[in-house]
């Protein structure tokens, strides 16, 4: 006969297995009003006595009535229609989109939330990163699993998810946390000389391009930035630009976008060749773009970038991202006396400490120049 406990404390019985049970109330049906009852099963009643405490505690935190109705893959979809698609930028959607259907709901999707485990998740990615790309003509040669980076990402809206599901008490804990993520290895910055920029720039006047060219290496505009640059930005007079949006591409069409954080949103400061070279851009142009498309309206990141290595090719420089620009712009700016923090907002940068750990490789000489400096005075003052 089952053994009475307290109110609140359920109640424990011995089967005839030999085994113990403990059962409680952990919640009532929204539809019926019925009590849900749910039970522990253990080899001793001190065991049995200890998990049920437990159970009961967990419950509290529960929404019982809706605890195991939804696997990986049906929480990923509402988390992506109610919550990413809010949270997220527009340009980031389809490769959100991408990630759910080609490989978290292939790998892990019929899992019930509750039930999936660190280990699930530590050998999910072990299995994207050796093999996870998907088997597609563009992707023929290169490597067969996804990188450091996708890896990371993937894992970063699936702890979004399960940050939701515990909100809405799905689940007790986040299954992400613990997990062992791979180490991101970020390419080789490459940057133009003083030479190269030169040769560039002639090649890039030789081509039609200059203006464009020229903003882009005078102020470090990321490349949505600058071709999301309007007329009614820029103010002439006093030599600034607003940076208040970027164009990118989504699902197939080049549009306006917010900008990637807050910070981007800023005022860049510009020199008098800048203004004056603005100023010839605007005597060439009757569009509200600075940089319009041969057909009006913004221009397409694809073409900037595929212009970018034409002019290049024809100036006989190494190939280099439209975002090497930007570093080019940094890298002479810290060379010449800019000071991180002015150039860190300058960026658009979240932090000068990620200026500093981004070009730490430029301000290293400078600092050692400094110590040496600093040396020279002591030693005349001693």
């Amino acid at each position: 006969m089952a053994k009475r406990r307290a109110h609140g404390e359920g109640n424990i019985r011995k089967r005839k297995d030999g085994r113990w049970e403990g059962r409680y109330t952990a919640g009532y049906d929204p539809q019926t009003g019925k009590r849900i009852i749910k039970n522990v099963l253990a080899r001793s009643q001190a065991e049995v006595l200890e998990k049920l405490k437990k159970a009961m505690e967990d419950a509290k935190h529960l929404d019982m009535a809706k605890f195991g109705t939804f696997t990986v893959g049906q929480w990923m979809d509402v988390w992506y229609e109610n919550y990413a698609t809010v949270k997220v930028r527009a340009s980031s959607h389809k490769t959100y989109r991408g990630y759910i259907k080609n490989h978290i709901k292939p790998n892990i999707g019929d899992i019930l939330i509750n039930e999936l485990t660190t280990l699930d998740l530590q050998r999910f990615y072990k299995k994207l990163l050796t093999s996870g790309r998907l088997d597609r003509i563009e992707s023929k040669k290169q490597p067969k699993g996804l990188t450091p980076k996708t890896v990371r990402n993937i894992n970063q809206m699936i702890s979004s998810a399960f940050e939701l599901a515990k909100s809405q008490k799905l689940v007790l804990a986040n299954p992400t946390e613990g997990c062992a993520l791979p180490r991101v290895e970020y390419g080789e910055m490459k940057t133009l000389t003083a030479d190269q920029l030169n040769a560039f720039l002639q090649e890039a006047r030789n081509s039609g391009v200059f203006e464009m060219y020229y903003i882009e290496l005078a102020t470090g505009l990321r490349r949505g930035e600058l071709l999301g640059l309007k007329w009614q930005d820029i103010d002439l007079k006093n030599g600034t630009i607003q940076v208040h949006r970027q164009i990118c591409r989504i699902e197939g069409i080049v549009t306006e976008a917010p900008l990637k954080t807050k910070n981007a949103y800023r005022t860049v400061v510009i020199g008098q060749d800048a203004i004056d070279i603005l100023k010839q851009q605007k005597k060439k142009t009757a569009d509200e773009y600075v940089f319009p498309s041969p057909t009006g309206g913004p221009l397409s990141p694809d073409s900037v970038l595929n212009m970018l290595h034409r002019v290049l090719e024809r100036a006989g420089l190494p190939k280099v991202r439209f975002h090497d620009l930007r570093h080019t712009f940094a890298t002479l700016a810290i060379q010449n006396g800019v000071d991180i923090k002015t150039l860190s907002g300058m960026l658009g940068h979240f932090s000068a400490g990620f200026t500093l750990d981004t070009y730490a490789h430029v301000t290293t000489p400078a600092l050692k120049e400094a110590a040496n400096t600093m040396g020279k005075v002591l030693e005349k003052a001693v």
